[in-house]
């Protein structure tokens, strides 16, 4: 799953927040699995042992992370493709290959940028930073000002705005988050700065400068305005007066401002996996169910002790990265090293820097296989054709799934539903698995599994799921907490599941929830719970194959979300 971040630059400011309130009592559950796993032949039926065989290869140490765009992402993308190949889908990537690849490049500022007024340079990170990542060139450009952020009642002209760079200021009090939100947009304006420069705590403004992955399938000419922020010392050098006592359309100076970015092709390429079960029925097959997940990961960091990580983030950040900025109090980190004083006594030092994501989304990955192998396996196939796609960086910002929607492979309007699975390998009693709309901690259980936009899009997708876990006798307890409308943790446009309501496809997200593992070096296949995750694979192929054998779409009875605008839970 995507980790949450805030507007820029809150996913940074998550470093302040306060220490975590109660701690665990215990040490994390063992569940006495070995560090490696040789795999057996997998079989037809979606079984622990199926499922545990693939998750030891995928999360391996040697698939160094999958991160999208490096080798290891190339060697988890091959395994899954090999499998499905000797299973017999259907290829649907490009060229009747089982690869849809992205042109997903990475864009890095160049050192030569400069932003100077009145012929004085300002200084990066320290006067302004580009928000923006286009390159901008202006070897004069008049400035003006444009009034306060979310001010509606003085907004500038167009015609005072048109050409020039238009400075905002920001009210007194607003956070930054706010100020984001309401991010203003100027038409005709060559670029924007705001002066919030200085609420940025020095120590974080690398953030907006370090190298940034994009998918390249933009049309030219259709970039945003550049924005930048600038301090308040740089505000000053562009008026004649101090900005806050301006006019909005107050001319101020010039400014010459060449910012540039160097574009480069990831290393490794990133790649969708598709393949396709073919429907049964001569008609419908040509519509169809997907069911998806995301193949890549986080690749490799600095080592690090990882049974000193997992016991820290158990006592102390139940839900691994979405707690990341919580501390240690007193009485916790006391019982932090009275936990490993015990567990040292049985295991030796661990050193470790691969993110292998066993759960984060090997689970799913792996689970989506397994129902591959179920359904193309049944005589007679589904109704409809069901389209497996392993979705590549899902963690950089849902772009295999958003390329994939953008750019299908199959026509888009004959998807009739999309069922996704991130992070499905855990959720029992131990695991905090996310905080309800109020800030009460979830928990999980034998039969847990959390269920998110079954309803947001089609009332009768999420009532037929239920009545599948009823009838059918999965006896799975769903929890809808984390799918409340306004929820802060916003887990429904955080997997990618959303690229495809955006477009109107019906979806359900299905997930056991966060964990203290999350995001973490300890997120690894020993820690999984097999069975469980065959329950929740098992409920999601038991539905593809109800809904494929639908004699009618599923009826979308809520409003489409504009697919161009942030998505918002």
């Amino acid at each position: 799953m995507r980790r949450f971040t805030r507007p820029i630059p809150f996913a940074v400011f998550a470093l302040l927040l306060p220490a975590a309130a109660a701690a665990q009592s215990a040490l994390p559950v063992d569940r006495g699995l070995p560090r490696h796993h040789a795999p057996e032949p997998t079989t037809a039926a979606i079984t622990p042992a199926d499922l545990m065989t693939r998750l030891y290869v995928f999360s391996d140490d040697s698939m160094l992370g999958r991160r999208t765009g490096e080798l290891g992402n190339v060697k988890g993308t091959n395994y899954i493709a090999r499998e499905i190949e000797r299973m017999g889908l259907v290829p649907a990537g490009d060229d009747g290959t089982y690869f849809q690849t992205i042109p997903l490049k990475t864009r890095a500022l160049s050192d030569s940028s400069s932003f100077a007024v009145g012929g004085v340079p300002l200084k990066l990170l320290d006067d302004f930073i580009p928000i923006t990542p286009r390159s901008f060139d202006a070897s004069s450009v008049p400035i003006v000002y444009g009034g306060v952020v979310g001010d509606s009642s003085h907004p500038i002209t167009a015609e005072q705005a048109g050409g020039k760079l238009v400075v905002f200021g920001v009210a007194p009090g607003v956070s930054l988050r706010r100020m984001f939100r309401a991010a203003p947009a100027v038409r005709g304006a060559a670029a924007i700065a705001v002066v919030a420069l200085d609420s940025v705590p020095a120590r974080f403004r690398a953030f907006f400068t370090r190298p940034r992955m994009f998918v390249d399938d933009q049309p030219q000419g259709s970039e945003q305005t550049p924005v930048f922020l600038v301090s308040d010392a740089a505000a000053g050098k562009m008026f004649s007066a101090p900005p806050a006592g301006l006019s909005p359309g107050t001319a101020g100076g010039s400014a010459a401002i060449h910012v540039r970015y160097s574009l480069e092709p990831v290393p490794y390429p990133a790649r969708n996996v598709v393949g396709i079960v073919p429907g049964s029925d001569p008609k419908l097959k040509h519509e169809y169910v997907a069911i998806g997940a995301h193949n890549d990961h986080l690749g490799v960091g600095r080592p690090m002790d990882h049974d000193s990580i997992m016991i820290f983030n158990h006592v102390v950040r139940p839900e691994g990265a979405d707690d990341g900025g919580k501390r240690a109090t007193p009485a916790q980190q006391e019982e932090v090293d009275s936990l490993l004083a015990v567990y040292r006594k049985s295991h030796p030092d661990r050193m470790d820097s691969t993110y292998n994501g066993a759960d984060d989304d090997g689970s799913g990955s792996v689970s989506a296989l397994e129902i591959a192998e179920k359904l193309q396996a049944m005589d007679p196939h589904p109704k409809r054709s069901i389209l497996f796609v392993w979705h590549v960086g899902e963690e950089e910002g849902l772009y295999g799934s958003r390329y994939f929607t953008d750019h299908p492979t199959v026509p888009r309007d004959s998807i009739v539903a999309q069922l996704n699975m991130d992070m499905v390998g855990r959720g029992d009693a131990t695991d905090e698995t996310g905080r309800t709309k109020d800030g009460q901690p979830l928990h999980g259980g034998p039969n847990y599994v959390q269920l998110v936009g079954s309803r947001r899009l089609s009332t009768e997708l999420g009532d037929l799921i239920e009545k599948v876990n009823t009838e059918d006798g999965h006896d799975l307890t769903f929890d809808y907490a984390m799918d409340a409308n306004g929820h802060p943790s916003n887990i429904y446009c955080r997997s990618d599941h959303y690229s495809y309501a955006r477009y109107g496809i019906p979806i359900t997200f299905f997930t056991t929830g966060l964990h203290s593992d999350y995001h973490q070096v300890t997120d690894e296949a020993e820690n999984i719970d097999y069975p469980h995750m065959a329950k929740v694979a098992d409920l999601v192929a038991d539905v593809a194959v109800h809904v494929a054998d639908l004699d009618h779409r599923p009826v979308v009875d809520h409003p489409v979300p504009d697919r161009n605008a942030p998505c918002q839970q």
